[in-house]
């Protein structure tokens, strides 16, 4: 498999077991088995392997600039628009590198993060914790939306009292963000009626698009929406309601270079590249 004689092999084992003054492999069993030494020889071997591996990663970034690939995992809200051209906007950059971009629910980005299946995570009202670290990323503004024809998309600013009792579209219990727009609702003495609730922004405006009632969502998020006149969205009363977005990361983890570049690149802006405009 290597090229290499069971001659040359045998000698080159006894030339080593010489040179360390023990034998490697215990030569009274069969199949042939290491010796313990034989075991710490072998894991010896591994790191040496896997320290050439990282230095020819290493040359490999001197002479062609970042390489290696990054691992993201991503809610949905973030948009699969802005992503793509941010993907774009890193191959053009970093030819050598990859991005690799997997859309789930928020848990699920901290699992990936804990498990190591991801570098890097996006999310919503992101959690500090004593393995995980957080780096701001943004801030939405979260808007009223509404289909055209709907009463409330005639308004110019919403007051939370405008909503009461109206038909509401709401994201599903256990997500961050409908925590935050109950406590929003909550405290200011307003009571909607839900009609339906979804895991994902794309399917809170598909049912406010066809008319089904109301609902508070990031405004980036209508903006394709809005430009093609299938919903409208109204800026609430100040004080209003924000929508914090972060990156998260495994405290402990080393970035390779093209993690590195690709977190540069999605705090290099204060505003990033716009979901559908």
């Amino acid at each position: 498999m290597n090229n290499i004689s069971q001659s040359a092999a045998s000698q080159h084992v006894q030339e080593l077991e010489r040179g360390f003054d023990t034998p490697l492999i215990d030569r009274s069993r069969r199949p042939l088995q290491l010796t313990e030494a034989g075991h710490l020889y072998a894991g010896l071997c591994r790191d040496v392997l896997r320290l050439q591996d990282e230095f020819r990663l290493a040359l490999g970034q001197l002479r062609s600039g970042v390489v290696g690939s990054v691992r993201v995992a991503s809610i949905f809200s973030v948009g699969l628009v802005e992503m793509t051209r941010l993907d774009e906007e890193f191959r053009s950059r970093f030819p050598h590198a990859s991005l690799e971009v997997e859309y789930v629910r928020p848990e699920k980005v901290y699992e990936a993060i804990r498990n190591e299946t991801a570098d890097l995570g996006l999310v919503s009202y992101p959690q500090h914790a004593k393995d995980i670290a957080v780096i701001p990323w943004r801030e939405e503004e979260m808007v009223v939306a509404a289909a055209p024809s709907h009463p409330i998309a005639r308004l110019t600013t919403v007051h939370p009292a405008d909503l009461d009792g109206l038909e509401f579209i709401a994201f599903d219990p256990d997500l961050p963000i409908r925590r935050d727009v109950d406590r929003f609702l909550k405290e200011r003495n307003v009571g909607v009626n839900v009609t339906m609730h979804f895991d994902s922004i794309p399917m809170v405006k598909e049912a406010l698009a066809i008319g089904s009632g109301i609902s508070i969502v990031p405004s980036r998020m209508l903006r394709a929406e809005v430009s093609e006149g299938r919903l409208i969205c109204v800026p609430l009363a100040a004080p209003g309601l924000i929508r914090p977005l972060g990156i998260i990361h495994l405290k402990r983890k080393r970035f390779n270079p093209a993690t590195a570049a690709f977190l540069d690149l999605l705090q290099e802006a204060e505003q990033p590249v716009a979901a559908g405009v």
